[in-house]
């Protein structure tokens, strides 16, 4: 049998990429699981939130982005650290790129092997590398909460941290006026979650609670669509949830029986694959999502780094 094309190496199809605005000023653009990104209109300038995985996939939404507006990106807000998140920073112009605190000490720790890393799995995120001037530079950056007042009847937009997740530095922005919430891959809807990095106990419990917390009549997660609603923006949230308990449950039950981390990685798939299987990248992201939550079972808190022969390796113990 053939072995499987490894990660998202053999998804080379276009995606439909499509702008929603979410209120005054409020833009998302989605493109069928791909990573979602968004804008926020100040009276005088943009926040933009998340920056793609090169200047020009940045560039091809900006140029979206100006047939609703031209005024300049003052700040540029990184959820987390991941190379299809930052690499397209150069293209935005933005007096200043915020992240957490914990962010800028990832990327000076582990960008350019997670450059490299991500490049290899999903290459058809990457368009144009060349066009790469090298990692990204995080110049403001905060602990718990920022707030950038709007201007005008605007309102505010809330940078906060909510605990450790996807990765040790995530944050979400928060419209408390709209009650819009851009959760970053904090929250998947309809999408499966890439763990490699995360922190499952903490994300499944408090993280997500306090992410629940806002009550958010709309909300934008990392990938899929736009959830309307607060039931639908509350079933999101619970998917999330669900795929990261099921993952707990089945790898905690290995590792305690002293199986081995192949096992677990059946296991979990058996059991999340009737619900989660159809999803965007699930297949890419479990043999990496387990063995990080191996990881932590085996009493490792801070992630390993994850570099192009490390995922090769795992990728030929578990999913071939």
């Amino acid at each position: 049998m053939a072995s499987k094309p490894f990660a998202s190496s053999a998804d080379l199809g276009v995606k439909t990429e499509t702008l929603e605005v979410l209120a005054d000023g409020v833009y998302a653009l989605t493109a069928e699981g791909d990573p979602n990104v968004g804008a926020i209109e100040a009276e005088d300038f943009i926040i933009a939130f998340e920056a793609r995985a090169t200047p020009k996939a940045a560039n091809d939404w900006l140029e979206m982005l100006r047939k609703h507006t031209n005024k300049p990106v003052k700040y540029l807000v990184l959820s987390h650290y991941h190379a299809v998140r930052v690499l397209g920073a150069s293209a935005f112009g933005a007096e200043s790129i915020i992240a957490h605190d914990n962010t800028k000490v990832l990327i000076d720790e582990r960008g350019e092997q997670d450059w490299a890393s991500e490049f290899g799995r999903m290459p058809r995120l990457f368009r144009e590398p060349e066009g790469i001037p090298g990692l990204t530079q995080v110049d403001m950056t905060f602990n718990d909460k920022l707030e950038i007042p709007l201007g005008g009847d605007r309102g505010s937009l809330v940078l906060e941290y909510c605990g450790r997740g996807h990765t040790a530095g995530d944050i979400v922005a928060w419209l408390p006026k709209q009650k819009i919430l851009f959760a970053g891959d904090l929250v998947e809807a309809a999408a499966a979650l890439y763990t490699g990095d995360a922190f499952h106990f903490d994300w499944a419990k408090e993280t997500l609670n306090k992410v629940k917390s806002y009550r958010a009549e709309t909300l934008v997660g990392g990938r899929g669509a736009v959830a309307h609603g607060v039931e639908k923006v509350d079933a999101a949230i619970e998917q999330t949830r669900g795929f990261l308990n099921g993952m707990i449950e089945k790898v905690t039950e290995v590792h305690k029986r002293g199986g081995t981390v192949k096992e677990a990685f059946e296991e979990t798939r058996d059991l999340l694959a009737p619900k989660f299987g159809m999803w965007p990248i699930f297949e890419h992201c479990l043999p990496f999502d387990v063995q990080r939550l191996w990881d932590e079972c085996d009493g490792i808190d801070w992630p390993r780094i994850w570099t192009d022969e490390r995922d090769q390796e795992v990728w030929n113990k578990l999913q071939d």
